[in-house]
């Protein structure tokens, strides 16, 4: 389990580094218009969300730091 943590974290990492990998920079590479992009961008979203709870559960937040990092987080990951 810590590995898959550690992973999911470091991939993490390298995409907030990188700063071009969010779900708007991939929904622009891809093209996508419409429902496509809606879908997309709703799914996206769902995964960088369940990606952010589980690093904040690896950094043992909890409460409110948990709930504002949480939400930068996604915000970060979706491009917002």
């Amino acid at each position: 389990m810590r590995r898959v943590i550690l992973a999911m974290m470091l991939v993490f990492l390298a995409a907030g580094s990188a700063g071009a990998d969010t779900c708007k920079d991939r929904a622009t590479a891809k093209n996508l218009a419409g429902a496509a992009l809606t879908s997309f961008m709703k799914k996206c979203q769902a995964d960088a969300t369940k990606s952010c709870n589980t690093s904040a559960n690896a950094k043992s937040l909890s409460g409110a730091a948990k709930n504002s990092f949480t939400k930068k987080c996604v915000q970060t990951a979706v491009g917002q």
